[in-house]
């Protein structure tokens, strides 16, 4: 994902999602980017300069007297990429001549030869490809990537989500806030860089779906104090997938750090013994949507109206098959509302079943069906809410249903002409299908952000999403200033 800071203000911070993303690659609902913009040297100055900072970021800008706005606008370049990525500016005659080839030689990476290359594939297996290298490494070589500095808690031997970095140099252990694949990337079967801690759903899963060595697993509970190399560590329910948690560390000498990870603020979090009246100097804050035009209806009032859409359109058509799209975990109160507001069971695959089992919750283990045929409520891949795909779901299943309703809950539906007026909401359909587009999100909105922000009070903010350049950074620093300025 490219980020610019000439992008229109409506445009603000990009998205570590793209709008635009090729739906082969949005299976786990996430596309990779890469967030190793700056080189190490650079980037340990920064880190350095950025913990001393305090509240005030204004120290990390160079001073005015000293740099021109023609030299600054300048900074921001193309030909800067050269300098970040560490590569000599060619001269534009060069640049001319510069084959594909020029690119993997100056990357340091092999050359792919014709048989393995994913041109000589079907489009469709060369997306699919393309997916899976985004999500095995972005052109990685055989030395280990950098480790960013807000993927490292100062003061500790902690690292929090940063798998993708191989045996992090002074780290004794590794925290993983929750299993989505941005988070958990680079784990593997074979990890051996020392302990993983995790939530205990988390850490079923890791074992399940992974085949992570359970040696390397240490499953916490949520709510539990528990002391790891000193250090007090709580996880607290991130009201955002199974398994997700806020993980709170209190440091020997008082000093506390709140890591998100990905989350949902609600009031009810403010309620917790270690967040209501109490102090976090540093907050690592899940920033994904870190945008004033995100405002988000509540969980609850969009669930109310993805049931009523639902009754709705069975009193017109009885044999309708009902579709929710959702991702490797997740939006599992979605089909869950269907289901008991009609009665009926969830049918999904034998892997999302096993997935879902896991958990051990009664009121989705009970609730699940081996046979497509037996129920009217499936879950599938969020990819797979595509008018053509749920066509063919459909000729499946002609001799049952004679129609599809299909929700894909995400925050990324959300549009601000609609905000909270749900019923202004207008679905996608040809023939027989239908697709409801609804702003069920489980990451925070930009007003839930802010009030999250103003209630805690931290010394420092330190945004984990969308932090790939230094205009990124600055805007969403000039919000926080903002909203702990009231």
């Amino acid at each position: 994902m490219d980020f610019s800071d000439e992008e229109d203000d409506e445009d603000w911070f990009g998205s570590r999602f793209n709008d635009g993303v090729n739906e082969e690659e949005e299976e786990e609902g996430f596309v990779f980017y890469d967030d190793d913009v700056e080189d190490k040297e650079e980037e340990e100055g920064f880190a350095s300069d950025f913990y001393k900072a305090g509240s005030d970021w204004s120290c990390l800008v160079e001073d005015e007297e000293t740099v021109s706005s023609s030299e600054k606008k300048k900074k921001m370049k193309q030909a800067n990429l050269f300098q970040i990525w560490g590569l000599q500016e060619n001269s534009p005659d060069t640049t001319k001549k510069m084959k594909q080839t020029d690119l993997f030689q100056s990357w340091g990476l092999q050359k792919p030869s014709p048989f393995t290359s994913p041109a000589s594939n079907s489009s469709k297996k060369t997306t699919s490809a393309l997916g899976k290298r985004r999500r095995d490494s972005s052109f990685s070589n055989d030395s280990p990537r950098p480790c960013p500095f807000y993927k490292k808690l100062p003061g500790t031997p902690f690292t929090v989500d940063a798998f993708r970095y191989g045996c992090v140099q002074g780290c004794s252990a590794y925290f993983l806030t929750h299993f989505h694949a941005d988070h958990y990337i680079g784990l593997t079967k074979a990890w051996s860089h020392g302990p993983i801690y995790c939530s205990s759903l988390t850490s079923r899963l890791l074992r399940l779906s992974l085949s992570v060595d359970p040696s390397f697993i240490h499953p916490l509970e949520l709510d539990v104090e528990y002391t790891i190399n000193g250090i007090k560590v709580t996880l607290i329910e991130a009201n955002h997938c199974p398994g997700a948690a806020l993980i709170h560390f209190r440091l020997l000498d008082g000093t506390c750090y709140l890591h998100t990870g990905d989350f949902r603020a609600s009031k009810q979090m403010q309620m917790h013994p270690l967040l209501f009246n109490q102090r976090v100097h540093v907050l690592y804050l899940d920033t994904t949507y870190c945008n004033p035009r995100y405002k988000f209806p509540s969980k609850e009032d969009v669930l109310s109206y993805v049931v009523r859409i639902t009754k709705d359109f069975f009193r017109k058509q009885p044999k309708t098959l009902i579709v929710v799209g959702s991702y490797s975990i997740g939006k599992e109160c979605v089909y869950l509302a269907i289901a008991k507001a009609l009665g009926v069971k969830i049918f999904a695959n034998a892997s999302r079943r096993r997935i879902l089992q896991s958990f051990g919750w009664d009121d989705i283990s009970k609730n699940l069906c081996t046979d497509g045929k037996a129920t009217c409520l499936h879950v599938l891949p969020m990819s797979s809410l595509k008018i053509e795909r749920l066509d063919e779901h459909l000729k499946v299943y002609r001799e049952q249903y004679g129609a599809v309703l299909a929700f894909r809950p995400t925050g990324w539906t959300y549009s601000e002409k609609i905000g909270e007026h749900l019923d202004l909401i207008k679905p996608t359909s040809r023939e027989k299908i239908t697709i409801y587009g609804v702003p069920y999100s489980e990451h925070s909105s930009f007003t839930e952000l802010r009030e999250f922000v103003q209630f805690l009070r931290p010394d420092k903010i330190i945004p984990t999403v969308n932090n790939g350049n230094a205009g990124a950074r600055e805007k969403m620093q000039s919000c926080f200033r903002e909203w702990l300025r009231r």
